[in-house]
């Protein structure tokens, strides 16, 4: 808790910081970013790389009385399935309503059939909730 109060107004900081200087000079200030970029991803490599060599006997050893739990793990794959599910069927509805919507001016005969396509679309969305329901209902 205290690494996210000290981080998030560095984090304010650094932006306020490359708005300023993407105005005064865009290129100066492009560049600074992606330097910022690639330290930050050279860092997270250093992250991942300690991570994966960390051997988990330590770990083992101190929780070895508790009994494992996916819990966190079972939401956050929920998460990620409602997540991506609404962004596919926020994409899939914006393509099919256009066309619908085209298709709708030229002869509006085609109403129903247009809404059927465009909530066939919405579907992949809905197979996210119930994905993210089972997922929970497993933790």
């Amino acid at each position: 808790m205290i690494a996210w109060l000290i981080g998030l107004p560095v984090l304010a900081a650094v932006v306020g910081g490359v708005g300023l200087q993407l105005r005064r000079r865009p290129r100066g200030a492009l560049r600074m970013l992606k330097v910022i970029n690639v330290v930050l991803m050279a860092g997270a490599g250093v992250l991942v790389f300690l991570a994966a060599s960390a051997s988990p006997g330590a770990a083992a050893t101190a929780t070895a009385s508790a009994t494992a739990s996916y819990g966190g793990q079972a939401l956050i794959g929920a998460a990620i399935a409602v997540a991506g599910s609404s962004l596919g069927a926020a994409i899939a509805v914006a393509y099919t309503g256009s066309a619908a919507l085209a298709a709708m001016s030229e002869r509006p005969e085609l109403f129903g059939r247009a809404m059927v396509i465009v909530g066939l679309a919405e579907g992949i969305a809905i197979y996210g909730l119930v994905v993210a329901v089972i997922l929970i209902g497993k933790a």
